[in-house]
């Protein structure tokens, strides 16, 4: 498990490139038969991605850094399949993902294995679980199960609609708010105009791009933003402080995850064209 600490805004201000990139671009995170978890002290998030091919794989506790018997023992977790049919068993119980289904597992679950339908054509789960008080009950749910939000227009190169999955309103749980947005043809941008949320942080998860394809992800506070490239299925950590808006060279989709003080979707600070420099 990769460890990630806190960054404070001011210390970010003089960060180059290549720190950047360190402290907050998740690479790697899907490589075939392996299970890869990045943990953040921000809200102390663990984000992830599995690959099952010819073995299935457990979901196992870094029993050093995490202090638990077994990794769901304090914890909640927000799976999202971005690959091919593959199943998750919680406990003995199967829930067979398709691709964008996502299953929410609670507190107490002992034993989260993954495999693939077909090890040609593996399934590809992404991974985000935070801490937890209480437990809920395992939940499935496909993208038509989802609320959708249609927002932006093709005007503005923004249209897209939002799928809330795990969220006041939908699959419960304890402070984790997941969901996905796929923008149409043509759009490239993604939550602009911008905002921060400063009692939440959030990660993004980009996919669905072409080889060649990028987005470029903007960060920072409203009057001191920067820029990270990231390329299909990278990852971003976004602290509370942090604007986290995009455009890409094409359309793409993106994981959205969230924890903090609250799950209100709609506690948001926007940001005002005129104050972005």
């Amino acid at each position: 498990m990769e460890i990630r600490y806190a960054t404070h805004p001011t210390e970010v201000k003089q960060y180059d490139t290549e720190r950047l990139r360190k402290e907050f671009l998740m690479e790697g995170l899907f490589v075939p038969g392996q299970l890869k978890l990045v943990y953040s002290h921000v809200d102390r998030i663990i984000t992830g991605g599995v690959i099952p091919t010819n073995e299935p794989i457990l979901l196992d506790a870094d029993k050093k850094e995490m202090g638990s018997a077994f990794f769901l023992e304090r914890r909640e977790i927000g799976i999202i399949n971005i690959g091919p049919k593959g199943t998750v068993t919680v406990d003995g119980t199967d829930y067979e993902l398709e691709t964008k289904d996502c299953l929410y597992v609670g507190k107490g679950s002992k034993e989260v294995i993954f495999k693939s339908a077909d090890s040609s054509q593996p399934a590809k789960f992404y991974l985000s679980s935070t801490p937890a008080h209480k437990t809920y009950p395992t939940v499935k749910a496909a993208l038509s199960d989802a609320q959708p939000n249609h927002l932006g227009s093709i005007s503005q190169s923004n249209e897209r609609t939002i799928y809330k999955f795990i969220h006041n309103e939908g699959i419960q749980s304890c402070q984790l708010v997941m969901g996905m947005t796929l923008l149409e043809p043509g759009n490239m941008w993604n939550t602009m105009p911008c905002h921060t949320h400063n009692r939440r942080m959030e990660t993004y998860l980009y996919f669905d791009m072409p080889e060649d394809g990028v987005v470029f992800h903007l960060m920072g506070e409203p009057t001191e933003t920067r820029h990270l490239v990231v390329r299909n299925e990278q990852a971003i950590i976004s602290p509370s402080w942090s604007i986290h808006s995009g455009v890409g060279t094409n359309n793409y989709t993106f994981i959205w995850a969230m924890a903090g003080e609250n799950q209100e979707f709609s506690d948001m600070d926007m940001v005002d064209m005129k104050d972005l420099k």
